[in-house]
């Protein structure tokens, strides 16, 4: 049917729904019209009372394999907030298990910045003191990061029709719209490193019907932050594109679009005189 939602007819489960982010991620799954279904923690589940009987939760660690297994049954999309917490391998365990028993679910799995595939991201000092403070988190046994490289590691090894979005810091406010995204940390247009939540989870859902970003690991930013704008204005000198007011809400899929497609020869140019774009 023309008014028929992207998800009617189709099941997505949603690991670590009783967080913030899986909060929204479960509002804006029911907008598309999925079927959804939620982990959490038992001591979580009065977390997501407000969706009442429009969603399915099961109750227990999100690393629990047994849980996992019941939980994504049928589905047809896995969307995974990989925490670090704890020592007992909770990210690796939690992604080992998705890959596990939903290998032919789309899956998409979210973590940070310092996250990186294939060694050409390029961090700051902010990113590199919190690995630091992480490593030491790992000591106190509070949390692990390496564990969550680990977890990344397997999910980019995998077969599966795999999607890892990168976070930067995250907000609450007012939704902006569709991030902006590039391959690689150190991309000028990530530069603001600030995202609304609500924005973030909207990404997650979306990826599941976005074929182009299967096997890609997008490093994610807020579309109206000053770094995505001034990209956006840049883009905006070339030949054809416009940039104003008029023009944000299609900046995204053009943004989008721009890292897509194969390099043109205006690309190479570009990419010479700033060699810091991905």
């Amino acid at each position: 049917m023309k008014d028929e939602k992207p998800g009617t007819g189709k099941r997505v489960c949603i690991v670590g729904a009783s967080g913030k982010l899986g909060h929204y991620m479960v509002q804006h799954a029911l907008d598309r019209g999925y079927e959804v279904t939620g982990v959490c923690r038992e001591k979580s589940i009065d977390k997501l009372a407000e969706f009442g009987s429009s969603i399915t939760v099961h109750g227990g660690a999100t690393n629990d394999r047994a849980v996992i297994e019941r939980a994504v049954e049928g589905c047809d999309a896995v969307l995974t907030v990989l925490v670090p917490w704890g020592v007992n391998d909770y990210s690796s365990g939690t992604a080992q298990a998705v890959l596990d028993y939903a290998p032919t679910a789309r899956l998409v799995f979210s973590c940070g910045w310092h996250i990186t595939r294939d060694g050409k991201d390029v961090y700051g000092w902010k990113i590199k003191a919190a690995v630091a403070v992480g490593r030491l988190a790992k000591l106190a046994r509070l949390a692990d990061i390496g564990d969550q490289v680990e977890a990344c590691r397997r999910i980019f090894d995998s077969r599966t029709r795999w999607t890892v979005v990168r976070g930067s810091d995250l907000e609450e406010g007012d939704a902006e719209g569709l991030p902006v995204w590039s391959r690689h940390v150190g991309d000028p247009i990530l530069a603001s490193n600030r995202t609304r939540r609500i924005d973030y989870a909207r990404f997650m859902v979306e990826a599941i019907e976005n074929d182009e970003l299967i096997h890609e690991a997008p490093a994610i930013v807020g579309r109206l932050t000053p770094s995505a704008l001034a990209h956006a204005k840049a883009a905006g000198s070339l030949p054809g594109l416009r940039f104003g007011v008029g023009t944000l809400h299609a900046f995204a899929e053009v943004s989008v679009a721009h890292h897509r497609r194969p390099p043109t020869a205006r690309d190479e140019i570009a990419r010479a005189w700033n060699p810091g774009r991905a």
